[in-house]
């Protein structure tokens, strides 16, 4: 609604019902289909799914899951990581990266951020392995790849398992390889809002390693291949048939999608250029997903307010870094131990960034930003 700015506008920082409502008979006949099939759990789509999902990571294998932090957490199981392992990762990251390290049954060990990219510092890493060091999961946050070529080398020498957490760079690529294809495993999730989102959730492990995509298929589905036999240990975490049939359907349009997020990117980075706000840089060799428009300012709760009430909702990924949170009490950390994932902490918010975001809303926002901090 109007305000004291006359602002008569509600821009959101996402939102899916533009999309739907261009694709909905699609994918009302796609939900159709496969409620009239007779088949509803682990049935063709999801083979299909995660054929093709494989196929466009440049992988050999994907094993669907009920959600990332599932297939996080079965990702380090299948490399054997388990109680008294640590796995280290970055602070800067959603809760579900460090939940699933502890459903292992591990504990995360956390590295501070490069402050210019918001991604993990690799130059940091090798001070972080202690003996019982098992894993690694960089994050490929706000969709671009970390610096694998600096990552993998150190795990390497040290017998370390690579995880990539690939849940919001569906698509981005390093050097031309894609996300999810340059470790031991690539976990992504299809939470409606990610760049390749499912009506509902969703996840996908991808493996180049056939012995670890059929441990991985055993993992989901109580240790069984197939009969009611379990040999191992198992759980339930099956991505859903009718969830797969519309990813499906959206995969074909993914590269076109993150065509137009790159556009919108492109106009806010040209805007902000001119502004007393700190944008990330994009690093060289990278191909950028653009999952979220993520920048900086030391007066960020201010500046959140201020678009709230112009009508402009906007997002903070993330407000607390994992080492303050009581859910996390032993990574080891204390606060002011990771300076810059702290300062990060305080001052990051991302403006609205979907495919079907209007020019004239991407404008608006600017002008309010201007308006803010000009």
């Amino acid at each position: 609604g109007s305000d004291e700015h006359g602002a008569d506008v509600d821009i959101r920082v996402w939102d899916y019902r533009d999309e739907y409502a261009a694709e909905r008979e699609s994918i009302l006949a796609i939900v159709d289909e496969v409620f009239s099939s007779g088949t509803l759990i682990l049935g063709p789509n999801v083979r299909a799914f995660e054929q093709e999902f494989a196929a466009y990571c440049g992988t050999a294998h994907g094993v669907g899951v009920d959600n990332a932090t599932n297939g996080l957490f079965l990702a380090l199981r299948a490399l054997g990581v388990g109680p008294g392992d640590e796995v280290i990762t970055v602070p800067n990251t959603a809760v579900p990266t460090a939940t699933a390290i502890v459903q292992a049954g591990a504990t995360p060990r956390l590295v501070d951020i490069d402050p210019t990219t918001a991604l993990m510092d690799p130059a940091l890493l090798e001070a972080a392995i202690t003996p019982r060091t098992r894993a690694v999961i960089p994050v490929h946050l706000y969709g671009q790849c970390v610096e694998m070529e600096r990552v993998l080398p150190i795990a390497e020498r040290h017998g370390l398992a690579v995880v990539e957490d690939c849940s919001q760079s569906h698509g981005a690529r390093r050097h031309g390889r894609r996300c999810g294809s340059m470790g031991d495993a690539g976990v992504f999730s299809f939470y409606p809002t990610k760049p390749l989102g499912a009506f509902g959730d969703g996840g996908m492990v991808v493996t180049d390693d056939a012995e670890r995509a059929e441990s991985l298929r055993r993992l989901r589905f109580y240790g069984m291949t197939g009969t009611y036999f379990s040999e191992g240990e198992g759980y339930n975490s099956r991505l859903d048939e009718v969830q797969a049939a519309i990813l499906r359907h959206r995969l074909r349009g993914l590269d076109d999608a993150i065509a137009r997020r790159a556009r919108i990117a492109a106009r806010y980075d040209e805007a902000l250029a001119e502004l007393p706000i700190t944008t990330f840089r994009t690093l060289e060799g990278n191909d950028h997903a653009h999952y979220v428009y993520a920048i900086r300012h030391p007066r960020r709760d201010e500046l959140v307010a201020g678009l709230g009430e112009r009508g402009i909702h906007v997002n903070i990924s993330y407000p607390w870094p994992i080492h303050v949170m009581p859910g996390f009490p032993d990574t080891g950390r204390a606060e002011g131990d990771l300076p810059h994932s702290e300062a990060h902490a305080r001052e990051v918010f991302s403006l609205p960034m979907y495919p079907s975001l209007p020019d004239a809303s991407v404008e608006a926002v600017i002008a309010a930003l201007t308006d803010l901090v000009g």
